[in-house]
C-alpha cells in the first residue's frame, strides 16, 4: 500500500482528486490539504510515499514546497497548467498531469509511482546503513569528517570550510556544494548561496537568520520558502 496525501487549494479540484484516489487500490490517502503548510504537518505525522500537488496555490507554490522538502517522497503534479512542466520534471517528480485529467492517465500516472516505489523499496532492502562520516580532501590530507560533528558549511570560492562543535578547529576542504546535496545526508540544508547547515544543530530561527552555536547565519531569500517550510513542519 502506498501512502499518499493530496495538496490543492481549490476545494473541488482537491475533492475530485481525493475521489480519483479513492479509486486505485493501492493507494492509501492520508490528507487532503489546501496548502503547503498544512501538507508539512501531514508529512511530519504520517509515513508519507507519495504526494499529489497543485501548482499555483497562495503562500507557497506547489514547486516551492517540493523544493522545500528535505527528503523527498515520489511527486505527482496534477496544474491547470501546462508551461510549468519542465521546472516540475527538473526535480524528478514521477508525472505532470494537467487538468481535467481523465481517470486513465490518472491511473497511468499512479502505477508509474507504484513501480518507482517497488524499485526503491527493493534497493533501500538491499542497501547497507548509510556512514554517519565521509573523507575529503584537505590539501595534501584526507580528512575524516563526522557528520554528527558538523554545525555548518561556508562556501569560499573554489573551496568549504565547515565548522564544527566543541570549538573544534574549522577545515578548509576542496568540496562543492552540489556534493554536499548529493552525498550528505538529508538533515543537512542549504539556506544561502554561501551557507549549508546541519538542521539538528539549529538553537534559534529569527526573519534574517539562523542562529547555531550563537552564530548567525543568513538566510537567503531563494531559500525562505524552504526554511520556513522546516519551521512549519517542526512546530
Amino acid at each position: 500500500m502506498i501512502n499518499c496525501i493530496a495538496i490543492d487549494d481549490e476545494p473541488l479540484a482537491l475533492s475530485l482528486l481525493a475521489d480519483n484516489i479513492s479509486k486505485i487500490p493501492f493507494l492509501n490517502l492520508q490528507a487532503a490539504c489546501d496548502d503547503g503548510f498544512s501538507a508539512n504537518k501531514a508529512m511530519q505525522e504520517n509515513d508519507i510515499d507519495l504526494i499529489f500537488v497543485d501548482i499555483q496555490m497562495p503562500g507557497m507554490t506547489g514547486l516551492q514546497f517540493i523544493n522545500s522538502l528535505i527528503k523527498k517522497p515520489l511527486v505527482i503534479i496534477v496544474s491547470a497548467y501546462k508551461q510549468y512542466a519542465l521546472d516540475g520534471f527538473a526535480l524528478n517528480v514521477v508525472d505532470y498531469l494537467t487538468k481535467p485529467v481523465p481517470l486513465d492517465r490518472f491511473m497511468q500516472a499512479c502505477n508509474k509511482a507504484k513501480e518507482l516505489a517497488e524499485l526503491k523499496a527493493l534497493k533501500y532492502a538491499s542497501t547497507p546503513p548509510a556512514l554517519n562520516y565521509t573523507y575529503i580532501n584537505a590539501g595534501y590530507t584526507v580528512v575524516k569528517i563526522t557528520f554528527d560533528e558538523v554545525l555548518y558549511l561556508e562556501g569560499l570560492r573554489d573551496y568549504v570550510k565547515i565548522y564544527f562543535t566543541g570549538h573544534k578547529k574549522p577545515a578548509i576542504v576542496r568540496l562543492s556544494f552540489k556534493n554536499v546535496e548529493q552525498k550528505w545526508p538529508s538533515h543537512f540544508m542549504r539556506i544561502h548561496k554561501s551557507f549549508f547547515i546541519n538542521t539538528q544543530k539549529i538553537e534559534a530561527i529569527n526573519k534574517t537568520a539562523v542562529i547555531i552555536d550563537e552564530k548567525e547565519i543568513p538566510i537567503g531569500e531563494a531559500y525562505r520558502a524552504a526554511v520556513t517550510a522546516l519551521i512549519q513542519s517542526n512546530s
